[in-house]
């Protein structure tokens, strides 16, 4: 039964709307707690989006399916990186600098490209604090569980649809 709602357009569209509803999510968690997204955990945001809308094209444009897999797994395992790199500065918390740092605007406004991406993939200590968790997870460790389900579904839905 879910193998037919999955099978075509409906499962794209249905990985679209859940990357967005994390997006939407975050910024729940964010106005409902009064918290501030560190520059990392703007960069998985943008990357859910991102993947949202390669699970988006592909609902629209089911063909090359394989090529559209491929770039939601490669989008999946970047923001499984960036989550990676997150949930590591947040374990090493002791050894990063007080200093929370500047802001993403911030940096790309007055930072070269390369330096201001440099800047984000460093974390600051702001990256550092946690601030909110459920279930004893982090926001960046259900990021990372996340993506790797998100990776999973996009190769599921090729298998799905290369059998159809």
């Amino acid at each position: 039964m879910l193998n037919k709602i999955l099978i075509g357009r409906t499962g794209y569209f249905i990985g679209f709307v859940g990357c967005f509803a994390l997006v939407g999510l975050a910024l729940w968690i964010q106005t409902k707690f009064g918290l501030e997204p560190c520059p990392l955990c703007i960069s998985q945001r943008i990357v859910f989006m991102s993947l949202g809308v390669l699970f988006l094209v592909a609902a629209l444009v089911p063909k090359c399916l394989k090529f559209q897999s491929l770039f939601q797994v490669l989008a999946a395992l970047g923001g499984a990186g960036v989550a990676i790199r997150h949930w590591w500065i947040q374990a090493h918390k002791e050894e990063m600098i007080a200093d929370c740092g500047v802001g993403f605007d911030y940096m790309f406004e007055n930072f070269p490209l390369q330096k201001a991406l440099t800047l984000v993939f460093k974390g600051t200590g702001d990256c550092a604090a946690i601030d909110w968790t459920f279930l004893g997870l982090t926001i960046p460790q259900m990021s990372l569980i996340a993506f790797i389900g998100f990776g999973a579904y996009a190769v599921y839905l090729l298998k799905l649809n290369s059998k159809k």
